[in-house]
């Protein structure tokens, strides 16, 4: 009997070697440090100890040792907590959509989103790509809308074959207000914008200029904007102005309302 427990059996710190729970050290615990006797509410870490205060104000530090602290009179364990998991920050796409994990882009559907041009179709896709590979909608450049009424016809619009159209300086009596006004379907919703070019609608200060040069009448307005701004040519304009445009923020209200209608028509869900 002496071999299997020893010479003492009482020998050595026996109050450590029992199994007790362990406690996360939260805040304001009270306990009590089972040498000492010292009883305060939990405030902190230092060194790794623990660091409690009495009710008196008086602070001490306590290494974490096993079964070291009584708490409601009963021996534990304390231990520091795990930090605290940030919660969960929702993705938003470009657009400020919630971003929808693991969703692959649908087949594209019969409907379509038509722009004037490959500037703005490019545009609409750095800002609405993601939504649009969602809903599978393709969106499709023209070369200008002055045949608009015999390309909406030609495509045949009906309730499950949707069409929506951005157009450039869409105003009261310009040009553009009239050819829209001859596309009358119930399939098709024409929006747009009151920018002179698609590159209007890119918030100046992202280029570093106060607002958009002002073109004469009569001077082709690209090329205007290019000699104003000391750009070479178009193409070297546009790669710099893309460049700047990573999300919603960065284009003006009319564009974002204007795209927003066109997707919501074309998205309407078919009975």
């Amino acid at each position: 009997m002496g071999r299997m427990y020893g010479k003492d059996v009482l020998a050595g710190d026996w109050r450590r070697r029992k199994t007790v729970p362990e406690v996360d050290a939260e805040p304001d615990l009270v306990v009590e440090d089972a040498d000492s006797g010292f009883c305060g509410a939990v405030v902190g870490f230092e060194s790794g100890a623990v660091v409690l205060e009495d009710r008196r104000g008086r602070r001490r530090n306590f290494p974490l040792l096993p079964a070291a602290f009584l708490l409601d009179g009963s021996p534990v364990t304390l231990r520091r907590p795990a930090p605290a998991k940030a919660p969960a920050v929702r993705q938003r796409t470009a657009s400020g959509s919630v971003a929808v994990a693991g969703v692959r882009a649908q087949v594209a559907k019969a409907s379509r989103i038509w722009v004037e041009g490959i500037h703005d179709a490019a545009l609409v896709e750095r800002i609405w790509g993601d939504d649009l590979r969602i809903e599978g909608v393709v969106v499709e450049p023209l070369d200008g809308i002055d045949e608009l009424a015999a390309h909406v016809r030609d495509f045949g619009p009906s309730p499950q074959r949707r069409l929506g159209v951005l157009v450039d300086h869409l105003v009261a009596g310009s040009k553009e207000s009239r050819i829209v006004a001859g596309v009358t379907s119930p399939h098709v919703l024409v929006t747009g914008h009151p920018y002179v070019d698609v590159w209007q609608a890119v918030k100046p200060a992202k280029l570093g200029i106060r607002a958009w040069p002002v073109v004469p009448p009569g001077q082709p307005w690209k090329e205007g904007v290019c000699a104003a701004l000391g750009v070479a040519e178009p193409a070297e304009m546009w790669r710099l102005i893309l460049s700047r445009v990573s999300s919603f923020h960065d284009v003006e209200t009319p564009l974002i309302n204007a795209v927003e209608r066109l997707i919501d028509f074309v998205t309407v869900p078919q009975d």
